[in-house]
């Protein structure tokens, strides 16, 4: 029987027509791929899993920064006068170590709130735009400073809203197109 024109053919659940170089046997493990497809992007577009691995970045991103600091830090070699070179090295891995944790565990912190009131924002906003990651700046900044008083919060509501508003203006630019 042939369709109406213009109107696209109707197939039933699970007998559409396959890709090219697939045959009739290879059907379900195709359907099987395709679900497990569906999972994963449903997993991957959860505001939990964004914030998961935002906050997992940032711990990373915070770790390596403290790293980086602490092999430029001063030491003073009469504070640890009496301890062997062993002790010394051990003394200045566990500083090390305490402040790549407190560095990381404030950047997870930022980057795993910030990342999930963007998602939610942007779920119910059901838009991806410019107003997400200026409004998440200003409800993340305000969190991060309400122990600060009022004053303190509204303020750092505008500075991490001006912050996130200049970083998403310069990941969203057009670059140059070379030929």
């Amino acid at each position: 029987m042939n369709s109406p024109p213009l109107v696209a053919p109707i197939f039933p659940a699970g007998k559409e027509p396959l890709p090219p170089g697939f045959s009739e046997e290879e059907r379900e493990q195709l359907m099987q791929a395709k679900k497990y497809q569906a999972w994963t992007n449903m997993g991957m577009e959860s505001c939990v899993t964004k914030s998961v691995f935002a906050g997992g970045g940032g711990f990373v991103i915070g770790a390596f920064f403290s790293l980086m600091s602490s092999s430029f830090a001063y030491e003073d070699p009469l504070l640890r006068q009496n301890l062997s070179t062993r002790q010394k090295a051990s003394e200045i891995f566990k500083e090390m170590g305490r402040g790549m944790w407190k560095s990381g565990k404030g950047f997870g912190k930022v980057g795993a709130l910030f990342a999930g009131i963007e998602c939610v924002i942007e779920s119910y906003r059901a838009r991806n735009d410019m107003v997400n990651p200026i409004a998440a700046g200003f409800v993340t900044g305000g969190i991060l400073a309400r122990n600060a008083g009022p004053k303190a919060a509204f303020g750092g509501g505008i500075a991490f809203a001006a912050f996130s508003a200049a970083i998403d203006l310069f990941l969203r630019r057009e670059t140059p197109e070379e030929d």
